[in-house]
């Protein structure tokens, strides 16, 4: 009789082959910790993973966003409450000039400390974040917005806005955009709300600071009563509303925050058991194969050892 010895040594090296490659597999997967390392390991895992590792790029960048905005927002309170304090101490000076029983001399001190605010709300509304830009000049934050004119007195007599009417957007969830830019001024009745200027809400402090400097000077408490009084209330409103849609502002990005760290959290706990290798599993899987391998070597050894003599009728 004879023997079909090619058949045999082509099942043994294909069953020993799949043997080492099975055992070189799981070698890795022990040592590495990862059952999926390369796309043919799992094609249909990799693929999910590649598209997990997206999302969580994603996220990181949103997260990112969140920061920078937190950052702005910030300094954009800090401006914002500022302001309230000086505003609240212009309308005490013209509630006080308004009844009438003001001294010439009191009015002119408290002109001066007007023009004082006056200064110092304008270096409130060149305000720059942590990067050195303005934050109150809408996109155009390489310049200051507001520049003022002084008379020979070094008292202000106007102030001109150089920002634009445009706030950036940015994305801090998905299909979730928000911008933590107040502009300084706005003047043409539609957008985002000014912070010191805004025709829409009345609202125009510098040159109702100016006006009140000037009454006050002047000895004017008349019209500081009937004029100046009721235009600084509706610049506190103003700037109170901005205060409210800035808190409004944080809490939403503290909110949303939280979210996109529970969802990293998350991502990266699908991304590593869909990859990681359960390594007990692994080394009895590892050892069930070096045992199969071995026995595989022995036996082909053993038979292929023989002689097709010994087979020969």
């Amino acid at each position: 009789m004879r023997v079909a010895s090619s058949s045999f040594t082509n099942g043994f090296l294909y069953q020993s082959n799949l043997l080492q490659g099975q055992q070189n597999t799981l070698q890795t997967q022990a040592s590495t910790g990862l059952k999926v390392s390369l796309p043919e390991d799992n094609p249909a895992a990799m693929a999910q993973v590649l598209g997990l590792q997206t999302d969580a790029s994603a996220n990181s960048q949103y997260q990112n966003n969140i920061t920078q905005l937190q950052d702005a927002a910030t300094t954009s309170y800090s401006a914002i409450n500022g302001l309230q304090t000086l505003v609240a101490k212009a309308n005490e000076i013209a509630t006080t000039a308004s009844n009438g029983t003001t001294s010439a001399t009191q009015m002119a001190s408290d002109a001066t400390i007007v023009s004082g605010l006056i200064k110092q709300a304008i270096q409130i509304g060149n305000s720059k974040d942590s990067s050195g830009n303005y934050i109150f000049g809408g996109t155009n934050t390489g310049s200051a917005p507001f520049v003022a004119t002084t008379d020979a007195n070094g008292n202000v007599t106007g102030v001109t806005y150089q920002g634009n009417t445009s706030v950036a957007q940015v994305e801090i969830a998905p299909n979730t955009t928000v911008s933590a830019q107040t502009l300084g001024a706005n003047t043409t009745g539609s957008g985002p709300r000014g912070l010191i200027t805004d025709s829409r809400y009345g609202a125009d402090l510098f040159n109702h600071l100016i006006s009140l400097q000037n009454n006050l000077t002047a000895g004017n408490s008349s019209t500081i009563s009937s004029t100046n009084a009721a235009q600084l209330a509706k610049d506190e409103d103003n700037i109170a509303y901005q205060a409210g849609s800035n808190g409004v502002l944080q809490s939403t990005l503290t909110n949303t925050s939280n979210t996109a760290a529970e969802t990293g959290t998350h991502l990266t706990a699908q991304i590593s058991n869909t990859t990681s290798a359960d390594l007990a599993t692994t080394i009895v899987r590892l050892q069930q194969t070096q045992t199969a391998y071995q026995a595989a070597l022995e036996s082909g050894k053993m038979v292929m050892g023989l002689s097709l003599l010994n087979y020969l009728p």
